[in-house]
């Protein structure tokens, strides 16, 4: 089979296109033939060394496509049903995502797990299934299992031109948030409001701080969307609300910027530090999408052998939601 895989760390020059084997079905595994994948910032990372992983390691987290074949043991499936990957997996007791501690989804070919495997509605295109599960499932554990969303309450996202963010926008609006985000380009903030965001702020150009407090009659948000880390943080403490929620899954431009310890006493803040989500997170976020009441951002299709440019384009913060790679027959 034909995949995308890496045999050094480095810049999006170190992915190649290549021959390898095509994978077996293990006793309780599915093999899957792919149709679409996606890129997350995980594939960025990995590639990088950041963490170095054994090679050569197949990447991508994110998959749908159908049954190719089943391993002993393994019901509930046919042969060519459609079919969508949870990019976690449970050993030990421990989170794996695939293409990180295990080869990825960027291939025409993976055997995974049957407990990750889940049927898809023909409703729902293979570009669409491969774009929600990981940045989905992040969002969803971060707003709903860890915040508790609620109707009418006010979600601030920033940079909406991430998967995350874009997740969480539709997530959001979903449950009936009032949701602003953040860019520094207009051409995202336009696209944003198309998707539904309520309110946007240019972060280069204008004061976060002033425009929050003012599109909320100087409450602040209840909940905060934080990626970013060292740039954003002090204001993030800034523009939450008395008691708001502020929830961590990244830090893009740096994980140790001033605690700011005396915001969040005096404001009582709950920080939320979380991963990508459980089993149950992933299977709330199927439903919201073939249910048609969230949809994942397609920013770019791309073919699989050209991955490096989609690596571009991520890296670049190009992107406004997911970059898709579709996978031949």
């Amino acid at each position: 089979m034909k995949a995308i895989r890496i045999h050094e760390d480095g810049g999006p020059e170190v992915l190649r296109y290549e021959d390898v084997p095509d994978p077996e079905p293990s006793g309780g595994e599915v093999l899957i033939r792919l149709r679409a994948a996606s890129l997350n910032h995980l594939d960025v990372w990995v590639r990088k060394g950041l963490p170095s992983v054994p090679k050569p390691r197949i990447l991508g987290a994110d998959g749908a496509g159908v049954v190719e074949a089943l391993g002993k043991g393994v019901t509930g499936f046919q042969s060519g049903q459609r079919v969508v990957i949870n990019p976690g997996v449970i050993e030990n007791g421990r989170m794996h995502v695939i293409g990180e501690a295990m080869d990825g989804t960027h291939a025409e070919l993976i055997s995974i797990t049957s407990r990750n495997v889940y049927p898809i509605p023909d409703s729902l295109s293979f570009e669409e299934a491969a774009a929600f599960p990981l940045v989905f499932e992040t969002a969803y554990r971060m707003l709903v299992t860890k915040a508790a969303l609620q109707a009418g309450e006010t979600v601030f996202v920033w940079g909406i031109g991430g998967g995350v963010a874009t997740a969480a926008l539709a997530i959001a609006k979903a449950f009936g948030a009032h949701v602003i985000v953040t860019s520094s380009s207009e051409e995202k903030l336009a696209r944003a409001r198309e998707l539904g965001a309520d309110e946007t702020i240019d972060h280069s150009s204008e004061d976060v701080r002033a425009r929050v407090k003012e599109l909320t009659e100087g409450r602040g948000a209840d909940i905060v969307v934080e990626t970013v880390g060292d740039a954003t943080w002090k204001t993030t403490l800034e523009v939450a609300s008395q008691g708001a929620r502020i929830l961590v899954c990244g830090a893009t431009t740096g994980p140790n910027p001033p605690a700011g310890l005396h915001r969040i006493w005096w404001k009582e803040l709950v920080v939320h530090g979380s991963r990508m989500g459980s089993a149950e997170d992933f299977e709330a976020c199927l439903e919201l999408v073939t249910s048609g009441r969230a949809r994942p951002v397609i920013d770019e299709v791309l073919p699989l052998a050209e991955a490096r440019a989609g690596h571009e384009r991520l890296e670049a913060g190009e992107q406004l939601g997911k970059i898709v790679l579709r996978i031949p027959d």
